[in-house]
C-alpha cells in the first residue's frame, strides 16, 4: 500500500510536519531616554520601532519619563505607555524590563500599577552563553551625583527652552547634545560602566543616560550605550542570533528627502560599530578626570 504524501502516522512525524518557522526577531530590543512630559520627546516615532519589531525581550533602560508631572504627558506618551502595557500581557510571551533612571526615581509603584511591569535597579541575564548587564549610567555621573541641586535647575532651564523653542526644538536638542559633550559623559560612563561590569562577571554592559549612541571594548568586556529619543536621530538596540546592533531611526517627515523608501520610516543598523578603544581610554584619562 502507498501511504499518502502528507499522512501522519505518529506525534514525531506530526511534529516534523508542523514545526513552526524558526525566530526572525531579535532576542533583545533596548531603548532609553524618552524623556515621556517633554516637549522633545519622539514617542510616537519609538511607540512605531516596537510595534515593526519582534522581540522576546523589551528592556526600558532608564529616564523613560522626563519627571513625575504626568500632567506634561501627550496623547502620544500616553500611547506608547498603553502599548508596552499591552506587550507585559503574558499572552504576548513578551518579557519587559524597566531600568531606573534618575529622572525615573520615585515611579517603581507607579510603573507596576498602570504598566504592569517590575522596576530594576539593574538587569543580568544571559543569551548565547554570553552574560548581558543593563544599568542606566547615572550611577557614574558623577556631575549629577555631587551637585544635584545644579542639576535640577539646569532641568528646568531646560524645560523652559523647550516651550519658547516650541516649533522645531532645534535649540533645545543642541543644546542637549552640548551638555553631554560639555561634560564629558560618554567617556566617564563608560568607563564606570566597564569597571562595574567587571565586577558583576558581565561580558556585555548596556547604558543609556549620556544620550549619545556608542559602543567600545575594554580587557575583554563589551560597552554599549543605547542613545536616547529627545535628538532629531534617535537610536535604540537590538540583540539577536547574529550579534549586536545600534540603530538609527529615520522618520520621513524629517528626512523628505529620502523618498526611495515607500514606508515612512527605515532604519539603518550598524552592527557593533565600536569606537576605539585606545581612543576612549585616552581621554578618559584625561584631564579632569
Amino acid at each position: 500500500m502507498i501511504r499518502p504524501k502528507h499522512s501522519l502516522t505518529s506525534p514525531s512525524e506530526s511534529y516534523a510536519l508542523f514545526d513552526p518557522a524558526p525566530w526572525t526577531g531579535s532576542d533583545t530590543l533596548i531603548i532609553s531616554d524618552l524623556h515621556l512630559g517633554s516637549d522633545v520627546s519622539r514617542a510616537k516615532d519609538a511607540c512605531a520601532v516596537l510595534r515593526r519589531q519582534l522581540f522576546r525581550r523589551l528592556i526600558l533602560l532608564g529616564d523613560i519619563f522626563c519627571d513625575l508631572n504626568f500632567r506634561r504627558l501627550k496623547k502620544e506618551h500616553w500611547e506608547l505607555l498603553s502599548y508596552i502595557r499591552k506587550l507585559s500581557n503574558p499572552k504576548r510571551h513578551v518579557e519587559i524590563v524597566w531600568v531606573e533612571g534618575n529622572h525615573d526615581r520615585g515611579l517603581a509603584d507607579v510603573m507596576a500599577h498602570f504598566v504592569g511591569v517590575r522596576v530594576y535597579q539593574e538587569y543580568a541575564w544571559t543569551f548565547n552563553h554570553q552574560r548581558y548587564l543593563a544599568i542606566h549610567g547615572h550611577q557614574f555621573d558623577r556631575f549629577l551625583l555631587n551637585n544635584t541641586a545644579l542639576s535640577a535647575f539646569i532641568e528646568r532651564v531646560f524645560l523652559s527652552l523647550q516651550k519658547l523653542d516650541s516649533r522645531h526644538f532645534w535649540i533645545a536638542r543642541y543644546l542637549d547634545r552640548c551638555n553631554s559633550g560639555w561634560l564629558r559623559l560618554s567617556c566617564k560612563v563608560a568607563r564606570g560602566a566597564l569597571a562595574h561590569a567587571r565586577v558583576r562577571g558581565a561580558d556585555v554592559v548596556f547604558c543609556g543616560h549620556t544620550h549619545e549612541a556608542m559602543s567600545s571594548e575594554w580587557n575583554g568586556v563589551r560597552y554599549f550605550n543605547s542613545g536616547c529619543w529627545t535628538h532629531d536621530r534617535p537610536t535604540y538596540i537590538t540583540i539577536d542570533e547574529s550579534g549586536i546592533h545600534i540603530c538609527d531611526y529615520f522618520s520621513e517627515s524629517s528626512h523628505s528627502e529620502l523618498n526611495s523608501f515607500s514606508s515612512s520610516f527605515r532604519w539603518r543598523c550598524s552592527r557593533e560599530s565600536e569606537a576605539s578603544a585606545e581612543t576612549l581610554f585616552s581621554n578618559l584619562s584625561g584631564p579632569g578626570n
